[in-house]
């Protein structure tokens, strides 16, 4: 039989970890639409625009914009073709957003939208 050993964390990331524990996890899908519509809005797009030229209804894009829809691989490469990004910048982004969360917590208020599945 096998022994299980634990591995010493540093004192600021076990503080860290519980100072986050009762904290949910950002979806992604929640993180991809705050991140699409930051960029559009920063670039001055409309969304009928950018829905337009994606392929997609605009009440699609808003979806997805909202956290509402886990977009296929396809629907994320016409989003940011529309929006004139490359997916390596859009996903950089949102790791940033995921570390800046982690490092000072969630936008107070912040929960998910949807259903949640937790597994042990």
């Amino acid at each position: 039989m096998a022994d299980i050993l634990s591995f010493q964390q540093h004192r600021s990331q076990r503080h860290r970890d519980r100072a986050h524990e009762d904290e949910p996890e950002p979806l992604w899908r929640e993180l991809l639409g705050q991140r699409l519509r930051a960029t559009r809005e920063e670039r001055g797009g409309r969304l009928v625009d950018i829905a337009e030229r994606a392929g997609i209804s605009p009440q699609y894009l808003s979806e997805i914009e909202r956290g509402r829809k886990e977009p296929s691989s396809e629907m994320i490469a016409a989003v940011t073709g529309a929006l004139e990004i490359d997916l390596t910048g859009l996903l950089t982004g949102i790791v940033g957003d995921v570390h800046q969360q982690r490092n000072t917590g969630p936008v107070p208020g912040h929960r998910p939208t949807g259903p949640v599945l937790m597994a042990a």
